[in-house]
């Protein structure tokens, strides 16, 4: 257990340091607040399904 938590935090490590994974490309930074906002995208739809089951009652 200890050799596997040690290899994510390695892990970790190497992809906060590494520029690719970090930002994106000066060329994209406009789109910068859109792509913060996309991995919400799929918790919304799925909340969003809740609330449409609850309009209708849950039938």
């Amino acid at each position: 257990m200890p050799v596997m938590f040690n290899i994510f935090l390695d892990d970790a490590f190497i992809h906060s340091n590494n520029p690719f994974f970090g930002k994106l490309p000066e060329a994209y930074a406009i789109s910068d607040p859109i792509v913060d906002v996309m991995p919400i995208i799929p918790v919304l739809s799925f909340l969003l399904a809740f609330v449409w089951q609850a309009a209708v009652s849950f039938r």
